[in-house]
């Protein structure tokens, strides 16, 4: 399965585009969307729920291999950085070293996971990937990152939450394994901006309040009106541009969005979900890679949630897990049953 940060329906309306200094941009997204479909074609089978037995733990920390790409799309590319050493003083590189260490961290400080398949599983990741490449995925085996088009994109390894919500995939891919389609597609999405938020959230030590709750801040360029891909905290607000569009997403099932698009509106629906996390951290306060993290973390590793899991089904699996990490009728418990009751989904 791939999974890249940047919506299908945002590099169609780049790839549409006709001005003169949006000519590099339009090429761009057109090599990405093609590309993106390539390596769906390519790796069509479904991905292991396991991780597989070959392959040792690395206990003590996170084993972290970073390559260049050097501008063309060949995987690995040239080793440039392993765990241990030194900064390269190349700043995607150590972008991507110092992000999947964060999102390492996260993990194990906090969910007592090694790794994102739980048992060590090395962290490798590919920079400078093509050329202006506009997006950045989990390709079910390595991170990757395009250095962005310049005139939309900056780098991709520029964000933290992008790091860390790419990861995420893998983690679904390792436990629940969300089919990448409709409502459960929403959901796999949104389990990695949860815990793509929660790996800034933790590393910079902010509450839930003092957090901006955005995905891909930082991506774009001052030309573009908007301030991330995605807020939790308010979907459909991240960005309003001449260019991109107004975000789409929905913050409740009053405006969920019915499409074949995107997956079944997989980058889009995910704001419902989103959302709901988002109400339970603010209604109890304090860190959310607490008591959130920890109700969204059961959920998904509960072994209850089917791959073509429904909104409601999630919803329901959150209540049970709330109630039996923190009881029934515990803030916690409470605080997860008004955030489904915020975005309308029936529990």
């Amino acid at each position: 399965m791939i999974c890249s940060i940047v919506p299908p329906y945002l590099l169609r309306r780049l790839a549409a585009q006709d001005e003169p200094r949006l000519r590099a941009v339009a090429v761009a997204a057109k090599e990405s969307l093609l590309h993106i479909k390539e390596l769906q074609a390519v790796r069509s089978a479904p991905a292991p729920a396991a991780r597989p037995a070959a392959r040792q733990a690395r206990p003590g920390g996170p084993h972290r291999t970073i390559y260049d790409a050097q501008g063309v799309e060949q995987l690995p590319g040239k080793l440039v950085r392993k765990e241990g050493a030194a900064a390269t003083g190349d700043v995607a590189a150590d972008e991507a070293y110092e992000g999947l260490g964060s999102t390492y961290s996260l993990y194990a400080d906090v969910l007592g996971r090694d790794s994102i398949d739980g048992a060590g599983l090395p962290l490798d990741a590919t920079v400078h990937y093509g050329r202006l490449y506009d997006n950045a995925f989990w390709d079910g085996q390595q991170m990757v990152f395009g250095d962005g088009d310049g005139e939309v994109f900056q780098r991709f390894t520029k964000s933290l939450s992008v790091i860390g919500h790419e990861l995420a995939h893998g983690v679904t891919q390792f436990t629940a394994g969300l089919a990448y389609r409709n409502q459960a597609g929403a959901l796999n999405e949104s389990m990695s901006d949860v815990f793509g938020v929660l790996v800034e959230q933790y590393f910079k030590k902010q509450s839930a309040s003092e957090a901006n709750w955005l995905i891909g801040e930082g991506l774009f360029t001052n030309h573009v009106q908007g301030v991330a891909l995605r807020s939790m905290k308010a979907p459909g607000t991240a960005y309003d541009d001449d260019v991109l569009g107004k975000d789409p997403q929905p913050d409740s099932m009053d405006t969920y969005v019915r499409t074949s698009a995107d997956n079944g509106g997989v980058h889009i629906n995910s704001g419902i979900p989103n959302k709901a996390f988002y109400v339970v951290a603010s209604e109890l306060g304090g860190n959310a890679w607490e008591a959130p993290g920890q109700i969204w973390y059961g959920t998904l590793t509960s072994g209850t949630l089917p791959p073509a899991c429904t909104f409601g089904k999630f919803a329901r699996t959150t209540l049970a897990t709330a109630e039996e990490l923190f009881g029934a009728g515990s803030a916690e418990h409470d605080a997860v049953r008004k955030a489904w009751d915020t975005v309308k989904v029936r529990v």
